[in-house]
């Protein structure tokens, strides 16, 4: 199974495209003629064209060789459209239509032959109940939501086993500025599911962190694995905490699990896990871009009081420790601003200076200090203290988060500046700590593995299936 017919292909044949504006049909095709290649718009009742191509009645009428076929036919007649795609040697499908494996024996039975046409002709399916993936980097938009041209290209890949979550962390990446590598909504996993996309975004050349949504897998053990083996970091939102079995398996003919469980074996095969689509897209882009600390201690500085206590809290609730910074990283620190605040751990400069560069360098260079959490409230006249944090991470060997709050579009340009300078910029306190917690989480496990190995164990039989 060729996984790069699937999530890079040449040519794509969208079957069952449509010139009514309202079906499903259509918003696929007019996704997919945006992309480097051709699409072809497949329909045998069509005539004419559609978007400034013209329609082929099957897909074995199309002379050159087809990677993709996206399919936007009903669910019954899927396996006699897959069988024409098999037949024409094309390499993978995305099945966006509902009513298999999640809607009972008989959508179970309609799915079994999907999955044996694909596994005869060598297929790679994504879905079936899908809302299909998107690749912004590449221009390749192969999912029939509107807006999804509109997501920027970043590095991290969100792979969701729902797709509705799939392109909530889309949306919620273009909205703040974050852009992916890629959106995956795994759907059913016929024949593609998370081993198989974990493992090909590990080899993306765009991707430098892995973002799961997870409700449940029939194999959680070969899921864990995966996730120990690649080299890219993953982060995983694992759902079904409080009862939602019946619900989730009706959705994706998934079983959740048990919670703890799934927890308890992420934790051990070397995966930090958070209870949110935000804190996991805030620490999938904190992954890609600091994902080797040397440890799990963190210094804050704040300019504010309040937000730091905040940060504090949250990173201490969440098992981050806060060492106290050496004596002369404090003597530094009050040489810079004599009278500070409170120059512990936290370290609170009070207000926004233009010495609060300096203090940051201080901090990140302290001995102790593994990865910085930075508060500061945006203010025109100051702005931000980007050249002192450009190239920080590299000369102190210490990341550095940013957290602020302010008018949007006064500080959009100071926001980019820090993060084309690489440092991850957040918007509430609690999110900003959250996201450095699952950094520091993710060196201790690291640290772990490498001292004491991973031993195969009951948490990885979670009881999980579809």
């Amino acid at each position: 199974m060729n996984l790069q017919r699937l999530f890079d292909p040449d040519t794509i044949a969208v079957v069952g495209a449509s010139t009514d504006e309202d079906k499903i049909g259509y918003e696929a095709m007019a996704n997919a003629v945006g992309f480097d290649g051709t699409a072809y718009p497949v329909n045998p009742s069509a005539e004419g064209s559609v978007l400034g191509e013209a329609f082929v009645e099957s897909v074995g009428d199309i002379d050159e060789r087809v990677d993709l076929a996206l399919l936007c036919v009903p669910g019954p007649v899927v396996p006699e459209v897959l069988e024409e795609c098999g037949e024409a040697d094309i390499g993978g499908a995305v099945i966006y239509a509902g009513g298999f494996a999640e809607a009972g024996d008989d959508g179970r039975e309609l799915q079994a032959a999907v999955v044996d046409i694909a596994d005869a002709h060598d297929v790679a399916l994504l879905g079936p109940n899908t809302s299909g993936f998107v690749v912004p980097g590449e221009g390749l938009l192969c999912s029939f939501a509107g807006g999804v041209e509109r997501v920027p290209a970043g590095d991290v890949a969100a792979i969701a086993q729902s797709g509705g979550i799939a392109h909530d962390l889309a949306f919620r990446a273009t909205r703040e500025g974050y852009g992916l590598s890629a959106m995956v909504g795994l759907g059913n996993r016929a024949n593609v599911g998370f081993e198989e996309a974990i493992a090909y975004f590990d080899g993306h050349d765009d991707t430098d962190a892995i973002a799961l949504h997870v409700e449940g897998t029939d194999d959680a053990r070969s899921l864990l694995e995966t996730c120990r083996a690649v080299e890219t970091p993953v982060v995983a939102y694992k759902v079904g905490q409080s009862d939602v079995g019946e619900f989730a398996e009706s959705h994706t003919g998934a079983l959740t699990g048990d919670h703890d469980l799934y927890l308890a074996g992420f934790e051990q095969y070397g995966v930090p896990t958070v209870d949110s689509t935000a804190a996991l897209l805030d620490a999938g882009v904190a992954l890609a871009t600091e994902p080797e600390l040397t440890g799990g201690d963190v210094g804050v500085v704040t300019a504010q009081a309040g937000p730091g206590i905040v940060i504090a809290d949250r990173l201490q609730r969440a098992g981050a420790t806060l060492p106290e910074l050496g004596p002369e990283t404090r003597e530094r620190i009050d040489g810079i601003l004599p009278g500070i605040t409170f120059s512990g751990n936290p370290v609170d400069t009070g207000r926004p200076m233009p010495e609060f560069g300096d203090v940051v360098e201080a901090v990140a260079t302290d001995d102790a200090v593994d990865v910085v959490v930075v508060y500061e409230l945006f203010e025109e006249a100051l702005g931000f203290p980007v050249e002192a944090l450009d190239g920080l991470h590299e000369t102190a060997d210490t990341p550095v988060l940013f957290v602020s709050e302010g008018p949007p579009d006064s500080m959009a340009a100071e926001v980019a500046a820090l993060r084309e300078a690489g440092v991850p910029v957040y918007f509430q306190p609690e999110r900003g700590a959250e996201a450095a917690a699952t950094l520091a989480r993710y060196a201790e496990i690291r640290k772990s593995e490498d001292e004491d190995g991973v031993a195969a164990g009951s948490a990885a039989d979670t009881g999980g299936g579809r």
